[in-house]
């Protein structure tokens, strides 16, 4: 009875010296389970009009977040606190995703398409997991990706479509295509973004372009930009710098400029009308 006593009260005694913390003891026995765990990718879809990006810039950011919608899900489906996702691109305020693609390590046996039946039936209706599949355990959906290719819809009719108006940017003005490709055949290639972003990271600010196409009909013109990655907010001024020049309110010469840092990119182009559209690996 006495040595009963005595091993409840070291018990007691042993687990505060770890903090006291649910979050502190898994994380010691993580490595470990690691082992056991399946690792899970899912594509996804959604309408990121009503959210504040993929996930939160600081830590006094909303959580009202896509990420954060698609976590507190996962929890409840799988009775494990810590989900941690990882995705192919973060994604910034308002703008929208045909394929977003992230992965993310659990213990549960669910298999895959109950899994898409889950989080389909308890997620928002903007947000929808279009396929879900289990990876090797080395996969990683941001270190693992080589390129991510965003694409910018403006409709250029005369009347606006009320049904498009949340998806897509309006110009009342139609820009001119020849001048905002020959603009952004100076974009193409291996080169210093810094000052086509809002990033404030200490890390290297060199991406590489890969494809900047420019194509529409009457009704409508899509700007696509393919990069091995993105700085913050990189997409939408590049977008923003070649309208304006398209608008005949820049001149193409500028982006050298922008680049050498003589001269300032234009504003960030409104989100509503930008899509990420493909992640590759």
């Amino acid at each position: 009875m006495i040595s009963l006593f005595f091993v409840e009260i070291s018990s007691f005694l042993w687990y505060p010296s770890y903090i006291g913390s649910y979050d502190t003891y898994d994380s010691l026995f993580r490595k470990d389970r690691e082992i056991f765990m399946r690792n899970i990718k899912l594509t996804i879809e959604y309408d990121g009009s009503r959210y504040q990006g993929w996930s939160r810039l600081g830590k006094n950011e909303s959580n009202n977040t896509i990420s954060n919608k698609i976590q507190e899900v996962l929890r409840k489906m799988t009775g494990e606190f810590l989900i941690e996702l990882s995705c192919g691109c973060r994604t910034e305020v308002g703008v929208h995703a045909y394929a977003q693609v992230v992965n993310f390590k659990t213990e549960s046996d669910i298999e895959t398409q109950e899994i898409k039946h889950y989080l389909n039936r308890y997620l928002p209706m903007d947000i929808a997991i279009t396929d879900v599949e289990e990876v090797p355990e080395r996969f990683h959906a941001q270190l693992n990706a080589v390129s991510q290719t965003y694409v910018y819809r403006m409709t250029i009719a005369d009347v606006p479509s009320v049904f498009d108006r949340r998806h897509t940017f309006h110009c009342f003005k139609v820009p001119d295509k020849k001048a905002m490709q020959q603009a952004a055949m100076l974009l193409i290639g291996t080169h210093d973004f810094k000052n086509f972003s809002a990033s404030k990271s200490s890390k290297s600010t060199v991406r590489e372009i890969l494809d900047i196409d420019i194509y529409g009909d009457e009704e409508e013109m899509q700007i696509l930009i393919c990069a091995d990655n993105f700085l913050h907010n990189m997409a939408r001024m590049i977008i923003g710098t070649l309208l304006d020049i398209g608008f005949g309110s820049r001149r193409k010469e500028e982006i050298e400029e922008i680049f050498e840092g003589a001269s300032a990119s234009s504003a960030p182009c409104d989100p509503k009308g930008l899509y990420l559209q493909e992640v590759r690996y």
